[in-house]
């Protein structure tokens, strides 16, 4: 059997909330989600080419780890 591995600070528990929010999300709410997140004035919204994603996720990992030192 496959042995499941999960990123930093997840585990099975969170995997299951998460699903289960947006499962019995209504579309409305779903909605509202995503329409509070493009008002969210500390995140930027932008379409990358698909080749970026790798390196553009790698710099955020990056940039997680050293801004969680600072708390």
């Amino acid at each position: 059997m496959r042995q499941k591995r999960f990123p930093p600070g997840w585990d099975e528990e969170r995997v299951t909330e998460v699903l289960r929010h947006y499962e019995e999300q209504t579309e409305d709410e779903a909605v509202a989600e995503d329409e509070a997140a493009f008002e969210d004035r500390t995140q930027t919204v932008m379409e990358v080419p698909t080749v970026l994603v790798p390196a553009i996720r790698e710099l955020l990992a990056k940039h997680q780890i050293e801004s969680s030192g600072d708390r």
